[in-house]
């Protein structure tokens, strides 16, 4: 039987003298990976991140990522003609590791990307509607305190926008007592209980919040409602040591 699965890359030693054309590929690459982000950053709108055409937008990031993956295996073989040539431009090889480690982590969030547009455009039958996708947390210099960043998403019928309020609980332990406090207590960039939204695709609501002294946090409570035509609620908990693990 022929074995017809498809080969796997190989890296071709070619004896390689390092200098100009290297770094040449280098400020390519660079560029490559300026000119991506800023592609993506230009579609996203700053109120509420709406964007004229999902699908042209998804075409565009597959595209990029094809491109990125290029490079990445240009990249590493330059890599490998550094590493194993008689001379060896460690400057230039520490550039082109450091290209690398750049195109990594950008191939990783064009990928990331594409999920959550894809997951936006071809939902499961299970997950349609209004949806709390996501929830983070990041520490703050300030004790106690946390960035945090909440995304809602329209998930399938996106021809009209939906609108309605998000209310967000803090739950944990103060004195050995449970407590549940509204992120408007926490943080003086909600105003009230419920924060407005209303979009077609996403929105993100961010923020600090300062936990209170002798405070436990537990978890985080997110409830979404929709009204109008659109009428709905949509509602994740998720755990404090998780979202603050990193």
């Amino acid at each position: 039987m022929v074995d017809k699965r498809k080969p796997e890359k190989e890296y071709v030693v070619v004896r390689h003298r390092p200098g100009y054309r290297v770094r040449r590929t280098l400020i390519l690459l660079v560029f490559s990976v300026s000119a991506a982000a800023v592609g993506y950053a230009v579609g996203v709108d700053q109120g509420g991140a709406h964007f004229s055409s999902m699908a042209a937008t998804n075409e565009v990031l597959e595209d990029e990522l094809d491109s990125l993956e290029d490079q990445y295996t240009e990249a590493r073989q330059q890599v490998v003609n550094l590493e194993r040539g008689r001379l060896i431009d460690k400057q230039a090889l520490n550039r082109a590791r450091t290209t690398i480690v750049e195109l990594e982590t950008q191939i990783a969030s064009l990928k990331s990307d594409l999920t959550f547009y894809q997951n936006i455009m071809a939902p499961s039958e299970t997950s349609k509607g209004l949806q709390v996708d996501s929830f983070s947390l990041a520490k703050d210099p300030q004790p106690g305190a946390y960035d945090f960043k909440m995304t809602l998403t329209q998930v399938g019928n996106n021809k009209s926008y939906i609108e309605g309020v998000v209310a967000v609980n803090v739950i944990g332990l103060r004195d050995e007592e449970k407590e549940v406090i509204a992120l408007r207590d926490l943080s003086k960039d909600i105003q009230d209980l419920g924060v407005k939204f209303r979009f077609r695709y996403f929105q993100d609501v961010a923020g600090l919040l300062v936990l209170p002294e002798n405070f436990e946090p537990r978890e985080v409570q997110v409830v979404a409602r929709a009204k109008g035509q659109k009428s709905s609620q949509a509602e994740r908990t998720f755990d404090w040591d998780d979202l603050t693990e990193n």
